[in-house]
């Protein structure tokens, strides 16, 4: 019942500040170059966490300016995912989407004047195309955040990393930055419309520069990355307790 209640009280308050917020970077993305639309995105995703109720907080510091670009790979748990890293980082950072993103009204406007690249999860040449202008992109400086398993999880328990963010690393170089994301799933599941207030956190791994990887294979590169944000999740779980 708690749940419901809130829920009831958040859901109009969130919606009301996220519709603002579209508009308000759907007008900055005139104003603003991009390498200064951090100063504007940072405190906006953390307060969409905020309005639904959820305190974010991160453990260990986002990776040097001076070594971008970065491809961000994380845990797909939640609708906060996004927001719990745009949160942190100071220097523009663009994703790709399912290409479903890119019809919502407004949402999908934006993000598409932001950079985002849809992709067809189900479409292999047409997914291929797209990762080969994610490719292009990080030739010419662009930074990543991108979700290794494709969809959120449903029972907590990270599933399979598909290959694509890795191919792209192999042919760029790009140094990679595992992120774990604790509490997204508690705050809201994929199957439940209701929203549980609590506290949500975002876990910067170290980065894996191209000369730890690049004698790898993509699949053992993907096994890698998987490995070191089951031990950050691991870690920030355990450190709940403490």
């Amino acid at each position: 019942m708690y749940k419901t209640i809130i829920s009831i009280i958040l859901w109009p308050i969130w919606l009301c500040f996220l519709l603002i917020s579209l508009i308000f970077i759907s007008l900055a993305l005139y104003i603003l170059p991009k390498d200064k639309l951090f100063l504007i995105i940072r405190p906006i995703s953390w307060l969409i966490c905020f309005f639904a109720g959820q305190w974010l907080i991160k453990e260990n510091e986002p990776p040097d300016l001076e070594g971008q670009p970065y491809l961000y790979l994380f845990n797909h748990v939640s609708m906060f995912d996004q927001f719990m890293i745009g949160a942190y980082v100071s220097h523009y950072i663009t994703a790709i989407g399912a290409t479903e993103i890119f019809k919502y009204p407004i949402w999908g406007q934006v993000v598409k004047r932001y950079g985002g690249i849809p992709i067809h999860r189900k479409r292999l040449k047409k997914a291929i195309k797209s990762l080969t202008r994610v490719e292009s992109k990080i030739k010419e400086g662009v930074s990543f955040i991108i979700a290794p398993e494709g969809t959120r999880t449903v029972t907590g328990e990270m599933g399979t990393f598909k290959k694509g963010p890795f191919h792209v690393a192999k042919n760029t170089g790009i140094t990679i930055v595992p992120i774990a994301l604790i509490g997204g799933l508690k705050a809201k599941t994929k199957a439940d419309w209701r929203l549980k207030p609590g506290l949500i956190k975002t876990i910067f791994g170290e980065p894996i520069y191209e000369s730890e990887y690049s004698a790898l294979s993509v699949e053992d590169l993907r096994d890698l990355v998987r490995g070191r944000i089951q031990e950050l999740i691991q870690s920030g779980e355990e450190n709940e307790y403490l």
